[in-house]
């Protein structure tokens, strides 16, 4: 104080303005307090502030033994940092006391204490906790209520979420990055990381609403402290610069900022479906670029575990279309390179990235890649409705999996048949073009005769699609024909017949239960022509043999002979006719005439 007044050069200076001392007014009033000799009861929450007054108010221990700033050192250390409730009072009570805390290490030292805490053996906790509350609600310290551990009801792993949670998100962050450190099982970093994003983030437990009214905090404690801050955490990563409509916006994408720089890398640490709300409501904030595609390639990492739900996001970019296609076209294709990596090098890791996939790490499995196509034709039928969805946008995506992918294309035929309804106007060669992506073979009987009675397809689309379901009628009747003999060879075609069938109504089987009647009847008659064609066959046969026979003798018989001068006289005759051909004609005219004469002669 003295200092001040001779800095100030004024004797007649009466009065002198603190407006930069930590803690304000309160903790002023405890150091005079201490300065007269008056008690001063020491606590978990006028600690920080007191401590960065004796510092500003520089009561070192060369003035006095035993000053302020000693008295308060020792209480920091030995009764506020080896309790856990009196470490998470101090570091939320350090929110307005930047950037004075953070030069103090009070910061730092109570993220320590509260890490090694949370990494300590559940069963060996013997103080009070907040515990998880039933249902999320602000984040208040006194509307928490404690939870003692005893004998009956064991600590739980995730004990430490919901009293780390009160924390902003800066001084989160560096309890978050102590605990890692500390080596905690990602799955619990993860899981408090999700409890966290709930509680700040209410939009994040609105499955799929984006709009920005849901996504304000509820909290004022929160915003007032973010409003003041002036220090704290330097995020590595910067957002954009633009100018949001309030506070509550701002401190919502530092919040989702900070948030993905920490998740741990491993796969499964946090869910799919968290991952997706979380980039919804980044691209809805405008999250920087670098964080937003590193989210991505989460996604894409575990792609196969996400719903249609988590993939209906709003398009944000003044987009066209009503869902944001080109973002799932990416995630998809980040699914893809994953699995690509993962099936042409399954040996070339590290042995550091072997420890952190360890466990997490998918083998080449076939049906990730199945799950995802049967995500993908869900998607397309859905956003098929939306008018404004290019053709080009809606066959990059369903050709985007591998042929493999699918074994039934009956998901894309619904897709492309939704896609010709809400767009009426498509010429020929568009709907040819649409139906290219969709293999007929692969449709099944219910699909294909669905297709064929389908006006909107194109006829040669059609006509494939009879071929195939005559194809697989056939096959079905060859393989309902096999008997026991041949059943362990054609095992895989029973097997197939069976589960073509298990797709199809009930009207279908009976139907087809009939058409089996039938074609018993036709197996009967079938092998009685058979047994009659075998017998003309044998006669055939006999009569065959008498004539060869019959052909090999030389001997000429009086029939014979007399057939051979009947043949001659038939050639004479022919010659002759040729040459009284004329004159019979003449005759047979004066014939004609004859009678004439004579009956008019009688007349």
């Amino acid at each position: 104080m003295n200092r001040l007044i001779y800095e100030s050069h004024d004797p007649d200076l009466k009065k002198i303005a603190l407006e930069d001392l930590p803690g304000g007014p309160e903790a002023f009033e405890l150091a005079a307090k201490f300065c007269y000799g008056i008690a001063v009861d020491l606590t978990a929450g006028n600690i920080p502030g007191l401590r960065c007054a004796a510092e500003y108010l520089e009561m070192t221990e060369d003035l006095e033994e035993g000053n302020l700033i000693f008295k308060t050192e020792a209480f920091l250390s030995y009764v506020v940092l080896s309790s856990w409730r009196d470490s998470i009072l101090v570091l939320k009570n350090c929110e307005k006391l930047s950037p004075w805390a953070e030069n103090l290490q009070i910061v730092r030292r109570c993220g320590e204490s509260i890490a090694w805490k949370a990494c300590a053996n559940p069963k060996g906790i013997k103080w009070a906790y907040t515990g998880k509350p039933t249902k999320v609600s602000s984040p208040k310290w006194n509307d928490l209520k404690d939870s003692s551990p005893n004998r009956s009801h064991p600590v739980p792993p995730d004990w430490w979420f919901e009293d780390v949670s009160i924390l902003r998100i800066d001084h989160f962050v560096r309890v978050i990055t102590a605990i890692k450190v500390k080596g905690m099982r990602f799955e619990l970093i993860g899981a408090s990381i999700m409890h966290y994003a709930a509680k700040w983030l209410p939009g994040m437990i609105k499955d799929g609403q984006g709009q920005a009214d849901d996504m304000s905090i509820s909290s004022n404690n929160y915003s007032s402290g973010s409003s003041s801050w002036k220090g704290g955490l330097h995020m590595i990563v910067a957002g954009t610069k633009d100018d949001t409509r309030s506070i509550q916006a701002r401190d919502q994408r530092m919040i989702i900022e900070s948030l993905i720089s920490i998740i741990p890398p491993q796969k499964d640490s946090v869910s799919c479906s968290f991952l997706l709300r979380l980039l919804m409501m980044a691209n809805m904030l405008k999250v920087a670029p670098a964080l937003v595609t590193e989210l991505e390639k989460r996604v894409g990492m575990q792609f196969e575990q996400a719903t249609l739900a988590d993939l209906l996001i709003p398009s944000y970019n003044k987009s066209e279309t009503l869902y944001d296609v080109d973002l799932v076209q990416r995630l998809l294709e980040h699914f893809l390179v994953q699995e690509q990596t993962e099936s042409s090098s399954p040996s070339s890791h590290s042995f550091s990235d072997k420890h952190m996939y360890e466990g997490t790490e998918r083998v080449n499995n076939p049906n990730a890649k199945m799950k995802v196509a049967r995500l993908v034709d869900s998607y397309l039928t859905e956003v098929s409705r939306d008018r404004n969805l290019s053709l080009t946008k809606f066959q990059v995506l369903a050709e985007a999996l591998p042929e493999s992918a699918r074994t039934c294309d009956d998901g894309l035929y619904r897709a492309i048949d939704s896609y010709l309804k809400a767009h009426p106007t498509l010429s020929e060669h568009e709907r040819k073009r649409l139906c290219r992506v969709m293999d007929c073979q692969k449709l099944s009987i219910d699909a294909c005769m669905h297709a064929a009675q389908n006006e909107r397809l194109p006829l040669r689309v059609v006509v494939q699609v009879l071929f195939s379901e005559q194809v697989k009628i056939s096959n079905a009747l060859a393989n309902s024909t096999l008997k026991d003999p041949g059943e362990t060879q054609y095992q895989p075609l029973i097997m197939n017949h069976k589960t073509l069938l298990e797709g199809t109504p009930q009207s279908f089987q009976e139907g087809w239960s009939a058409a089996k009647k039938d074609i018993n009847t036709l197996k009967f008659e079938l092998e009685s022509v058979k047994a009659k064609y075998l017998e003309l066959q044998n006669d055939m046969e006999n009569l065959q043999r008498q004539f060869d026979k019959m052909s090999k003798q030389k001997q000429t018989s009086a029939w014979t002979s007399g057939w051979k001068k009947l043949s001659k006289l038939t050639k004479m005759t022919t010659f002759e006719n040729h040459d009284i051909g004329p004159q019979i004609s003449t005759t047979t005219e004066q014939t004609r005439k004859a009678p004439s004469r004579w009956r008019n002669s009688i007349s």
